[in-house]
């Protein structure tokens, strides 16, 4: 097919709702939309129609598998595949495929994480197909988009509790929007994950063991130059990138999947990709399929793509914004303040739930973001800080205060920007600025959520965000429709939201350290700086309650998730710190040594030829890098030490305080005397590509 045609490429691996207008009977079609758009109960007989015309339809497009295609607690993506080939009388083969099949998977469960859920021996686990996101094909099997839970009901995926907040959010938002005279049939949030990455070289990729085991470089000095000049931010595109992007959005466009924009980021090696806004469990299922097809393109241009949150000390690392927002089937954004918001009460109301339960639930959204790589990022002047807050930009600000103050609110004219040169247009000037440093800002009709790693699942802060936000409607609703004065009951609670959760609210600069004394201090907000000190916060009691009451997770749920994850946190940094020991003495200490012997070998020479030859360099580098294997093996031992005392380790949680208060520091120690001893070691000597050669060897 022609790329260029690309309308004609959109989605042609994808069994969306033009091929299913198409192909099923008008009966089934209405059957199967009204169980997308109105979540009604999916009919068997409708599910026999569709897996025939879905075979039908894989089939002639190459497929010869399909799979049950699910998100377990893994952060990645899992699927077994199952050919469409069953035996016929004649001997030959005939193409089945059963609506039970498509409807229900029994993959294996007892591999999976599920903190303790299933034991080892148990282990029969269901995939359930979830009909709002589409089917599609990916080398040459269908994939069924499920969800995954185990044999006693609970679930193992992600995809579960997302859709379940998605159906609370709904119902209380239907409940407010009825109060203001709308009917909706469905309430649906809408999310357009913007994805940062690295790509390096494969060659340089495949010499670095930390890259090949945690993803991202565990020792490395900085080269002379970094990101000082901000050059590669929006720079032109270098060839063998572009290359790869071209391929990229080939493959995510035949996948229906709407990559928008795509940019140099702040890093050498750096960029990004944007795609359009689509309905959150699909985003959340196309998010995951990007940075899948993200790594697998890649390697065809001899390129490796980095997700990791931190893959480089001393540059950017990446995140992933995820901009939210809430609309109805009838597309009315109810995060569209308007021509006037101050008037617009419905906007003015939804705007409040969001900031209460931004603050109510600063804990879940922080911990729905929190892993080992990602706290490398937070806080570090180059991401939101840990501690969550509301930016809302000079308009609505001035809004909410006017109706704090119960005072008139004078709205600002539009400013007419005048450039200086007459042939250059003028526009006229957003209300409100960007504030790059908040964790949750307002953008105009959506809100971004900055804080997400660049591996993470959205699904995870998506479930956390409308859980809290459904929360906080339910309480306005139950208000509001007992309200004898509808219209006076609103403006009291509009204005009591108001001052009750203004401590949330935050327009300056997020990386200054004065905002974590002021935010910590003086506002009482909450600084969980690591996953260690986040993810217990899970169980707190306003929490369970919160998430149990709206069904989106169960208690047995919430308990597993939080093992689950900490656990990942524990293990995640004990393969740094072993890699880390493997590196340096299989690999650093050797080469140290060898760079040694050279020298003194050359300098005892050069000593017999002339007792005059001083010889200062080679002595003076003998007896630092001396100092410095010293001080390496010292601080390797340390490691080592806290290592098996963290094997030694039952308790989870002790485990995961364990990493942060002593596995974690030591590395930390263990690298600095690596980073300078590569300093001041031979290039030809050194074992692995240094950062200069990863971070500028794509042209």
């Amino acid at each position: 097919m022609d790329k260029k045609n690309v309308p004609e490429l959109f989605g042609s691996l994808v069994f969306d709702d033009r091929v299913m207008r198409a192909r099923l009977s008008a009966e089934v079609y209405a059957s199967l939309r009204k169980t997308i758009d109105e979540n009604v109960r999916l009919n068997n007989d409708v599910a026999e129609a569709v897996a025939a015309e879905m075979r039908d339809w894989a089939v002639e497009h190459g497929a010869t598998h399909f799979t049950h295609w699910f998100q377990p607690l893994t952060g990645v993506t899992a699927e077994k595949h199952d050919s469409f080939i069953s035996p016929s009388p004649d001997g030959g083969v005939i193409m089945e495929f059963s609506g039970k099949e498509l409807i229900k998977g029994e993959p294996d469960a007892s591999s999976f994480p599920s903190g303790g859920i299933r034991a080892t021996f148990e282990a029969r686990g269901y995939t359930a197909w979830d009909p709002t996101s589409y089917a599609f094909i990916k080398d040459h099997t269908l994939c069924i988009p499920t969800a995954f839970c185990s044999y006693s009901g609970e679930a193992l995926d992600k995809k579960t509790p997302l859709l379940r907040s998605m159906q609370a959010l709904n119902r209380q938002a239907k409940r407010i929007l009825k109060l203001f005279g709308t009917d909706a049939e469905y309430v649906r949030t809408s999310v357009g994950p913007e994805q940062e990455y690295f790509l390096i070289d494969e060659e340089m990729y495949e010499k670095r063991p930390d890259l090949v085991y945690t993803g991202r470089t565990l020792f490395g000095a900085m080269p002379p130059k970094g990101q000082e000049l901000d050059d590669h931010y929006f720079g032109v595109i270098k060839p063998r990138v572009t290359e790869f992007m071209e391929d990229l959005n080939d493959e995510l466009w035949k996948l229906g999947i709407l990559a928008k924009t795509e940019h140099n980021e702040v890093a050498p090696a750096q960029h990004e990709l944007a795609p359009i806004y689509t309905t959150t469990n699909v985003a959340t299922d196309n998010n995951q399929l990007t940075m899948e097809i993200m790594q697998k393109v890649a390697r065809r241009h001899g390129l490796v793509c980095l997700l990791h949150e931190k893959p480089f000390a001393g540059v950017n690392g990446s995140g992933k914004h995820n901009n939210w927002s809430i609309a109805t089937d009838k597309g009315v954004n109810l995060l569209s303040p308007g021509e006037t918001p101050y008037e617009n009460a419905q906007f003015l109301l939804f705007l409040c739930a969001i900031l209460q339960a931004v603050d109510d639930y600063q804990d879940l959204l922080r911990l729905s973001v929190a892993t080992a790589g990602n706290d490398h990022r937070l806080g570090a002047n180059e991401a939101p800080p840990a501690i969550i807050s509301v930016f809302l930009g000079d308009e609505l600000t001035a809004i909410l205060n006017a109706i704090k103050t119960d005072t008139p609110y004078e709205g600002k004219e539009k400013v007419v920007m005048k450039l200086g040169v007459h042939a250059l247009p003028r526009f006229s000037r957003d209300t409100t600025d960007r504030n790059r440093t908040s964790p949750f800002a307002f953008t105009g009709n959506k809100f971004e959520f900055r804080s997400l790693g660049s591996s993470n699942s959205i699904a995870c802060c998506n479930m956390m965000l409308n859980a809290a936000v459904a929360e906080s409607l339910s309480q306005y609703a139950d208000r509001l429709e007992a309200a004898q004065d509808f219209e006076a009951e609103l403006h009291d609670l509009i204005k009591e939201v108001i001052a009750a959760h203004e401590r949330i609210l935050f327009d300056g600069n997020g990386y200054g350290e004065e905002w974590v004394k002021e935010a910590t201090e003086v506002r009482g907000l909450s600084n969980l700086k690591t996953t260690a000190d986040a993810m217990p916060h899970l169980l707190d009691e306003k929490n369970a309650k919160m998430l149990i009451e709206h069904k989106v997770f169960t208690k047995t749920e919430l308990e597993s998730r939080c093992e689950i994850m900490l656990e990942n946190y524990v293990k995640t940094v004990n393969i740094e710190g072993h890699t880390m020991v493997d590196m340096v003495r299989r690999n650093y200490l050797p080469a140290i040594e060898d760079y040694l012997f050279s020298i003194a070998q050359a300098t005892a020479m050069m000593q017999k030829v002339s007792k005059n030859v001083k010889c200062q360099f080679e002595i003076s580098t003998i007896e630092r890098l001396s100092e410095l294997t010293d001080k390496i093996l010292e601080r390797v031992e340390d490691l080592e030490a806290a290592l098996q005392t963290l094997k030694q380790c039952d308790d989870i949680t002790e485990s995961s305080c364990l990493v942060r208060d002593e596995v974690i520091p030591k590395m930390e120690h263990l690298r600095i005397y690596v980073d300078e001893a590569e300093m001041r070691t031979g290039e030809n000597y050194w074992p692995f590509p240094s950062y200069g050669k990863l971070l500028f060897s794509v042209h």
